[in-house]
């Protein structure tokens, strides 16, 4: 089985696109399209907080499926990555920016002339897959692309999701990132110090324009002032 997940964190926080996504991999035809990476989490939660426009839409999708060895998961969602890879060993992750790349006939946007910093997450520091797929749609498009000094897999920016607690589902289904290899993250700070630690952080981009690829991370940038795109919106906001 191929399996796109569409993530119930995304698609709160960007219904419209995340339904211009599943479009999209439907048109490849091969592939099942899911909300969640376990079973029944959150649904009438996550559900309410789409507009009424996509509540049904939203429903309609199964909320998970039964991934089993040999499978191939497709997601945006770094912490449905991470549960995958944790509880379904023999499952093969890989990311939504992969696929786009896999798709020999995707229209790309025109970003000749503009230039961007990359910034990578936390939560896909080890992903090198990922991060590759990435900066190549974006010179694909006609990108300028700068790095910072703490790119890849030195990277320890998650936006704000790291100064305050984790969610206990990932703590439970995917202790090893989420516990093991989270030393000193995840650690409760106040709305003031989180503002202030992000706007300090925004410093270093110098008004440049900022390319993420995960929703935490772009909360966290704009909080802080940055002029930041998720590569979903450059990728796929003209499309139907």
């Amino acid at each position: 089985m191929n399996c796109y997940i569409a993530s119930c964190v995304f698609t709160r926080s960007f219904p419209e696109l995340s339904f211009k996504i599943q479009n999209w991999v439907r048109g490849l035809g091969d592939l099942e399209i899911v909300r969640c990476c376990v079973p029944k989490y959150k649904l009438r939660e996550f559900t309410e907080q789409l507009p009424p426009s996509r509540r049904d839409g939203w429903t309609e999708l199964p909320d998970c499926a039964d991934f089993q060895p040999g499978d191939t998961v497709w997601s945006l969602c770094h912490n449905c990555s991470a549960i995958i890879e944790e509880q379904k060993p023999g499952v093969a992750v890989r990311s939504l920016w992969e696929l786009v790349l896999s798709d020999n006939h995707f229209e790309y946007p025109d970003l000749s002339g503009r230039e961007f910093f990359v910034q990578d997450c936390w939560r896909a520091h080890d992903r090198a897959g990922e991060q590759d797929a990435v900066r190549e749609l974006l010179r694909r498009a006609g990108a300028r692309l700068h790095e910072l000094p703490d790119s890849r897999e030195k990277t320890d920016f998650c936006g704000i999701s790291l100064l305050r607690p984790a969610p206990p589902r990932n703590l439970k289904m995917a202790p090893k990132r989420f516990v093991e290899n989270a030393a000193g993250k995840f650690v409760p700070h106040t709305p003031e110090v989180q503002k202030r630690l992000m706007t300090e952080y925004a410093a270093r981009f110098d008004g440049c324009e900022v390319v993420d690829y995960c929703h935490y991370c772009h909360e966290g940038l704009l909080l802080g002032g940055v002029n930041a795109h998720h590569l979903a919106e450059l990728l796929f906001a003209d499309r139907s």
